[in-house]
């Protein structure tokens, strides 16, 4: 039996989302998933990137949605080699760091980074729990290129998710270059990490990945990007600029063939769309569309329409 694509957004709270897609007076959190899990039974919470949420708040959107809903949680920033902010760094982070000139901690130690990987453990728990945790999502960040070190770094972060579902996502296309390609896929594989498979613009850049349709776990794990590549590395530019676009038809029925084959081989399969802007439906402009619940409702569309069981 193949596995259905469980296709959803990169975060219910989006401006996008939260404009165009909820109802007038649908404004909590709790709401909010509440109202999302009516349409979709997947999500990736992209807000612990930039921030660790208290236990209390997981709790209540593990209560918001049915059982059965699947939550995907991205890493804290600096638990995937990324700066921060100081002052988003929760105690007892903040006493151990100081903040560089520009109120930044952009390097620190394994000692540090395995208090961020705790206080991680403690916050997505009430998911655990609840049995609605579904992937951790470990983006590292774009420097972050295949070298020794960078191998021994995922290995370590692996220990620390023992027990839990990891997800990676490279940004730098060193990983899936000719000369290491096969070695990247092979690590994950030996050390139970998910190969994140992307649909992003077609650029040389050395920050964008190519797709590699590949399985190193049991999950299926694709993010869509879009294609925008005008605005990818646009300096000063906005998460929403980066992933403004909506998917023609036409490019999400390429990923029908893939689907087929990756439904085949995974226990679950994810599609989450990280387009998180908004703007005028293309055969409607007098109507205002959400990007991210847009492009995911197009592609369940198009797997159905080809035979792929999907969700919705």
């Amino acid at each position: 039996m193949a596995a259905p694509i469980r296709t959803g957004t990169c975060s219910f709270a989006d401006e996008a989302l939260t404009k165009v897609f909820y109802p007038p007076g649908v404004r909590t959190g709790a709401a909010r998933l509440a109202h999302y899990a009516t349409v979709f039974d997947t999500v990736e919470i992209d807000s612990t990137f930039y921030r660790l949420q208290p236990p209390e708040t997981v709790a209540k959107w593990a209560d918001a949605v049915p059982d059965g809903f699947v939550f995907h949680v991205k890493a804290f920033a600096p638990m995937t080699r990324h700066g921060v902010k100081h002052e988003v760094l929760p105690e007892p982070l903040a006493t151990m760091l100081a903040a560089d000139d520009r109120g930044r901690v952009e390097r620190m130690p394994r000692e540090a980074r395995a208090v961020a990987f705790q206080l991680f453990r403690e916050m997505v728990e009430p998911l655990r729990e609840a049995g609605k945790l579904g992937s951790i999502l470990l983006q590292l960040a774009p420097y972050v290129v295949v070298k020794p070190a960078s191998f021994e770094y995922l290995e370590w972060a692996r220990d620390q998710l023992d027990g839990y579902d990891v997800q990676v996502e490279f940004r730098h296309r060193s990983w899936f270059d000719e000369d290491n390609r096969a070695h990247t896929l092979s690590f994950l594989e030996e050390h139970g990490l998910g190969n994140v498979i992307v649909d992003a613009p077609r650029s040389e850049a050395k920050n964008l990945i190519p797709t590699v349709v590949a399985l190193t776990s049991p999950t299926a794990y694709l993010r869509f990007h879009g294609r925008n590549a005008k605005t990818w590395n646009v300096r000063g530019g906005s998460a929403a600029d980066r992933f403004d676009y909506l998917y023609p038809e036409g490019e999400l029925e390429e990923w029908v063939e893939p689907m087929k084959k990756v439904a085949k081989e995974a226990e679950q399969a994810y599609a989450l769309m990280n387009t998180n802007a908004y703007g005028p439906r293309p055969d409607d402009p007098e109507h205002l569309v959400a990007q991210g619940p847009e492009n995911a409702l197009a592609l369940a569309r198009v797997l159905h329409a080809a035979g792929v069981p999907a969700t919705p």
